[in-house]
């Protein structure tokens, strides 16, 4: 027993001995101990921007923002066939949308229910249609210096005007009836279709993004 108490205490005192390591002036530290840096650790932003160096302030002109416009572009310039990439690529975005392809289509004529009511605008004539026509109408009759014309003019723009406004407030309420009757889990606001298909109707056709999918007379599906 006195062999095994023995051991065991010379054990633990080479154990002790082991985790502790001597220093050049005679203290002991445990092992596996690291003193302190003396300063907290930077953070990355702070590292990153000693590495890249120190931040530009903003320009204060305009001329000094072109003139750093141009500094860039000239360390970075753009080859020809990036721009052909580029074009290549705003091209298939612009047939993607006008053929009506929900990835590429704006925000405000996506889902299903904004197609259906260009759908029901395309498949008829509008008197809105005439909006951009009359008003080129107008311009002119304005640079005659004819008053007669000028008064007949004015009056005709008004009586289709009054027109476009009527047929504009029908076409509303239709669109938005038929819609919800299309569509009853949808949460459809009236004012909000009607005045889509106000703005669709006042286009000309071959303008109207994206391209009609229907003729004029054509059955809405």
């Amino acid at each position: 027993m006195r062999f095994l108490r023995r051991n065991n205490a010379e054990k633990t005192e080479s154990d002790a001995v082991d985790e502790t390591v001597e220093e050049s002036d005679g203290s002991h530290t445990p092992r596996g101990y690291t003193p302190a840096k003396g300063r907290p650790t930077p953070k990355r932003t702070e590292a990153e921007g000693k590495r890249r160096g120190p931040v530009a302030p903003p320009p204060t002109t305009t001329r000094e923002a072109i003139r750093r416009n141009r500094e860039l572009k000239k360390q970075n310039p753009v080859t020809k066939e990036d721009k052909e990439a580029r074009r290549a690529a705003a091209r298939e975005r612009r047939e993607r949308m006008m053929a009506g392809d929900e990835r590429y289509l704006l925000p405000r004529d996506r889902g299903p229910v904004k197609a259906f009511v260009r759908d029901m605008i395309d498949s008829r004539r509008n008197v809105l249609g005439l909006f951009m026509p009359l008003a080129v109408l107008v311009f002119f009759s304005l640079l005659i210096p004819v008053v007669e014309i000028q008064q007949y003019a004015t009056m005709v723009t008004t009586i289709f005007l009054l027109g476009m406004l009527a047929e504009g407030f029908l076409n509303g309420r239709r669109v938005a009836n038929a819609a919800r009757e299309r569509f009853p889990n949808e949460h459809i606001r009236g004012a909000s279709l009607g005045w889509y298909a106000f703005v669709r109707a006042s286009q000309l056709r071959r303008l109207r993004v994206p391209k009609p999918r229907l003729k004029a007379g054509d059955p809405v599906p």
